[in-house]
């Protein structure tokens, strides 16, 4: 399917594999509201328990990318590596990256957390915005990280998550050979419909969050280097697909909102992922329709998993892992098995 094309009706495609009931939480955590904010409350404390390293790594195109890296003790080589990809907004701190890399690291694996280009202490670094559309980026990290382990794993989260799928369809030629299997939880494979999903009423607190993290992180790109970021472009911006129209795509080299989402939409390149894939999604998820998930084709070697319930990075129940975060279980659980 050529990529910005629209997903087939869902009524005359064949339905996605479910999750087989493996997500049940108690019956007062479901809903996807209540499964987004209580996934916020739960984990907002989480802090990275280990020593990390500070990685670089330059891209193709002169972004510098902040990587950091906790390694196992022992041989680097006897240990595969996970990276893990944060959302909009978010940065290696991210809480849902705190808690899986926290399993991840309890279970074996060296963690690799990456920010995106001008993202967290990233920004240092690099002024320069990020968007969904920079699979670029993350070829470049899991070149580098290859080159210091011989197996990798990348789970990426909504944003992100859709910059992993992006990355493993668009990029497949030229993928790391230690690159084994990656995992998207929540990824908005449809962007232009999420970003309509994110104006309903009931999604009025989402939206004003992403607006005024949006605003402040424009602003601080402004004082850091006015030759770039003229002043107030954000202002008078009041939806993410606004913020995508003025700010986002000039800077990222797209012709508006519109074609930012078309070209940067990873649901039409499902069905060129060679990898072994896990796309982890919720049904109630307030910010993604569900029906910008289901009907994509995919490729053998995808597997789509659509919980009942679950919300937007939520999946908030009993887990191994911090912050009742059950995703990064079932996460380790796919990367680990041989099926």
């Amino acid at each position: 399917m050529p990529a910005g094309a629209r997903p087939p009706d869902p009524v005359s495609s064949k339905p996605p594999p479910s999750d087989n009931g493996l997500f049940r939480p108690h019956p007062l955590l479901r809903g996807g509201h209540r499964q987004t904010l209580l996934a916020y409350l739960l984990r907002r404390r989480l802090r990275w328990p280990h020593p990390a390293e500070d990685l670089v790594v330059d891209t193709d195109d002169g972004a510098r990318l902040l990587l950091r890296a906790t390694w196992q003790p022992g041989p680097r080589e006897d240990r595969p590596a996970l990276v893990l990809v944060h959302g909009l907004g978010g940065s290696d701190s991210s809480a849902y990256v705190l808690s899986t890399g926290a399993l991840a690291f309890a279970r074996g694996w060296h963690v690799v957390r990456m920010n995106m280009r001008g993202s967290g202490d990233g920004e240092e670094l690099c002024p320069l915005l990020y968007n969904a559309g920079l699979d670029g980026d993350l070829l470049a990290v899991l070149e580098a990280v290859a080159g210091l382990v011989p197996r990798v794993a990348v789970v990426g989260f909504s944003l992100g998550a859709n910059l992993t799928l992006l990355a493993a369809g668009r990029q497949h030629q030229r993928l790391p050979r230690a690159l084994e299997a990656v995992v998207a939880v929540s990824p908005p494979l449809d962007l232009s419909a999420c970003a309509d999903t994110l104006e309903r009423r009931d999604n009025r607190l989402y939206q004003r969050y992403f607006m005024r993290m949006l605003g402040e992180a424009y602003r601080r790109r402004h004082r850091r280097r006015p030759d770039l970021f003229p002043p107030d472009r954000e202002a008078g911006l009041v939806t993410v697909r606004e913020y995508d129209d003025r700010i986002t795509a000039p800077f990222g080299g797209y012709d508006g909102a519109a074609d930012y989402y078309a070209r940067s939409s990873a649901g039409p390149h499902l069905a060129s992922i060679a990898l072994r894939t896990l796309v982890l999604s919720a049904a109630d998820d307030p910010m993604i329709p569900v029906r910008s998930v289901e009907p994509w084709p995919t490729a053998p070697s995808v597997r789509r998993e659509v919980t009942t319930t679950g919300g937007h990075v939520g999946f908030v129940g009993r887990s191994s892992a911090p912050g009742w975060f059950w995703a990064p279980e079932r996460a380790l659980d796919f990367l680990e098995s041989r099926g």
